[in-house]
């Protein structure tokens, strides 16, 4: 019989339901039987010891919340009961020592990708087209229209025959009921033509909302962002167009490249619309110079590659009660074997790490590294704050209808993907991955505005786990979904693409998992596996406003 609830932590004063449980249900958890006083759905919490107004509770051995009224052994925790709380955090003693998992069957073992003349290795291969402002956003549309398309490198056409097939219904003389339940047919999906550049994954046109009218500090920052994925293994080129007189200059740009790769030789072409004149001669020009990037950038193929080459962000997104005993932990456990391999993974969403600080400080590498954090994480604590917010308002609606009821729960639940090995470095938004190791990186709980930044800190792979599902991409690495629900994954199989539900069902162990995953992920870097994301189109990039996001 499949267990039915689970005790995360020994020290835990909460039992999370595994199964739908009745009330007047009996369960039992290592020898401890436990009443069901109401209703619980799969995900949620209730109480396993009798708890008075004011009580602690904690789930993953840490404070997570407070009693804000009586709730009786076996009794549902929910937002009416709980409210979110969470221990002080200090620059407390190192704890760096952590269990090293066996890594043999890997030592020998590499991916296929693309070797960049700095010594890094991407898992695609990538032109960039840049504005650096949102004015020149419309002459980006206008070259992705032309270009797209006939290189090869269209989406699911299969979208735009459905509506001719709509068309065709309406002049025909069809009702709305008629068109609205119509059936339409699956038709041929073929590309408008076969890649003319078969070594290039794509043109990516990173278009945004910024570069002017924000302080001069949002300007520097999206400057450092752009730098981030120009200098990034999986990026051969790029064409960036300027109108000129916008805040984000390209000497900022360049600046920023040189921070990040001083030794930067790719080809870029910069084009200055107010110099250049009429937007068909800026055009002309970009069309012309991005076609001579692409043909210089088929020359890269695919060849052998260390996996101390890969790059890892770490993202959940649409988290559910089951993600922090599922799916995080297990890319956790992926993350441990990968530092152990010489590889680098970055932990983000500083929003998420409300509750588990101390323990993240404490397994920094040194005290300065650990004083960053605290700074990193008080600041933004407080600029939320300023604003009328807090970290204590991170969970969403989705989030809390499925179990994550407080702030510290959902961030116990999601600091389990960065694993159990030492802080090697802390970096703030947009800085760029230095050292091999877990790397902390402060952005946003934001799905899309943290994967764009830990793209941008050279995360040549992204794995993202969900509870609820969600189609977030990025437009030049590889986001690989993991769902935390077996449910979640027969539902939405055409956007994940990976399922850890068995962890859950106890068919497969957390270790066992993040073994599953870290051969999945070889495949993916090596490009023998597409995933939905990519597969999708979904180039999602949105800069990160410092303040305003949690």
């Amino acid at each position: 019989m499949k267990q039915r609830v689970l005790k995360v932590h020994p020290d835990d004063n909460v039992v999370v339901a595994l199964a739908d449980l009745s009330a007047g249900e009996e369960v039992s958890y290592q020898g401890t039987s436990y009443e069901i006083k109401e209703p619980i759905q799969a995900k949620h919490k209730f109480a396993a010891v009798d708890l008075a107004q004011g009580d602690e509770v904690f789930m993953y051995g840490v404070l997570v919340g407070k009693a804000q009224s009586p709730i009786v052994r076996g009794g549902l925790l929910s937002t009416e009961n709980i409210k979110h709380a969470a221990h002080g955090f200090t620059i407390g003693d190192r704890k760096t020592t952590w269990h090293v998992p066996d890594v043999t069957k890997w030592k020998d073992k590499f991916f296929y990708g693309f070797h960049r003349e700095d010594g890094s290795v991407g898992t695609g291969n990538y032109w960039l087209v840049v504005p650096m402002v949102f004015c020149e956003n419309r002459n980006l549309e206008v070259m992705e229209q032309a270009m797209v398309d006939q290189l090869g490198y269209g989406r699911n056409r299969n979208y735009i025959n459905q509506a001719k097939q709509l068309i065709d219904l309406y002049k025909s003389g069809a009702s709305q009921e008629e068109i609205a339940n119509a059936q339409l047919e699956e038709v041929d999906v073929t590309p408008v033509s076969e890649r003319l550049f078969p070594n290039v994954d794509g043109i990516k046109f990173l278009t945004h909302p910024a570069g002017c009218g924000g302080t001069r500090q949002d300007a520097v920052a999206l400057c450092g962002l752009l730098a981030g994925y120009i200098v990034h293994p999986n990026v051969a080129g790029v064409t960036v167009l300027s109108l000129g007189c916008q805040n984000a200059q390209v000497s900022i740009l360049q600046d920023e490249i040189k921070k990040r790769n001083p030794e930067f030789n790719k080809p870029m072409y910069v084009l200055e619309q107010q110099k250049i004149g009429t937007e068909a001669e800026l055009i002309s020009q970009a069309i012309k110079l991005t076609f001579a990037g692409l043909a210089k950038a088929n020359e890269y193929e695919r060849k052998p590659a260390p996996l101390s080459k890969l790059c890892i962000g770490l993202e959940c997104g649409g988290s559910d009660g089951f993600s922090g005993i599922s799916a995080n932990p297990a890319i956790g456990y992926t993350s441990d074997l990968l530092v152990a391999l010489g590889g680098s993974v970055i932990l983000a969403e500083f929003p998420e790490l409300c509750g588990v600080e101390q323990n993240l400080s404490d397994r920094c590498v040194d005290v300065p590294t650990a004083e960053r954090f605290s700074l990193l994480m008080r600041t933004y604590s407080a600029q939320a704050e300023a604003v009328g917010s807090g970290f204590d308002m991170n969970p969403s609606p989705g989030n809390i209808k499925d179990g994550l009821i407080t702030d510290a729960i959902k961030s116990a639940g999601a600091a389990k993907k960065g694993g159990t090995s030492p802080v090697a470095d802390v970096l703030d938004y947009p800085e760029k991955v230095s050292k091999p190791g877990l790397t902390l990186l402060c952005t946003p709980g934001n799905d899309v505005e943290s994967t764009t930044a830990e793209v941008a800190a050279g995360a040549n792979v992204v794995l993202f786990t969900t509870g609820l599902g969600t189609p977030t991409g990025n437009p030049i690495t590889p986001v690989v979904k993991l769902s935390s629900n077996t449910k979640l994954y027969n539902k939405m199989n055409d956007i994940i693409d990976v399922n850890t539900g068995s962890v859950i069902e106890g068919s497969e162990t957390i270790e066992e998992a993040g073994e599953r995953i870290l051969d999945y992920v070889i495949r993916v870097a090596s490009g023998e596996i597409q995933v939905s994301a990519v597969r999708h189109g979904q180039n999602d990039f949105i800069p990160w406003k410092r303040g305003v996001s949690l």
